[in-house]
């Protein structure tokens, strides 16, 4: 039986260009070798063919782990952080519960960016969910709470934790509000 993080093949295209723009954001905090920014640009370019329909879901994850590798290249910790953010994105093809990751590492990549001003999570959650569009937030709606379900991402591993695991709280109790 699948898991309920894994939401319909539509709903995982929906949720696709939510979390690209969410770690697209981001992205500009990730330097590293020129085959790891190609990789990643790569990663960028497949997630948006994915959630245009322009890609399969098979295809998508035999590569959704190739970005993941390149979090080891980042020069600085907010880089890996934007870089897993973009993995978490390419992810959404196999289960749709990374899009909250993709948003999660997002919200870490500013609060590594910007120590000393954490501030700017609350900015970045205010500004990813002023980015759903209904559909996504339908979508998001689905998934179960943030450590409820241990047959997928949302469990209680690595996304539950820190400022990951808070991002996603955060936008998980403020779906049901007016955008």
């Amino acid at each position: 039986m699948a898991s309920i993080q894994t939401l319909t093949d539509e709903d995982r295209r929906t949720l696709a260009r939510w979390a690209l723009a969410c770690a697209e954001r981001v992205l500009g905090q990730f330097a590293a070798d020129e085959a790891s920014t190609a990789a990643v640009q790569d990663a960028v370019t497949r997630t948006r063919a994915y959630s245009e329909g322009d890609s399969s879901a098979a295809a998508e994850i035999r590569k959704r782990l190739e970005v993941v590798k390149v979090a080891h290249a980042a020069t600085t910790p907010a880089g890996a952080a934007a870089a897993r953010s973009l993995a978490q994105a390419a992810a959404v093809a196999h289960m749709g519960a990374h899009a909250l990751g993709a948003a999660g590492y997002a919200g870490k990549a500013v609060s590594l960016a910007t120590p000393e001003q954490p501030e700017v999570v609350h900015e970045e959650i205010r500004w990813q969910l002023a980015q759903l569009t209904e559909r996504e937030r339908a979508a998001l709606k689905r998934l179960p709470p943030l450590g409820a379900d241990s047959s997928g991402p949302l469990g209680p591993g690595l996304l539950s934790r820190g400022i990951v695991g808070s991002v996603i709280r955060d936008i998980q109790s403020r779906l049901g509000e007016e955008p």
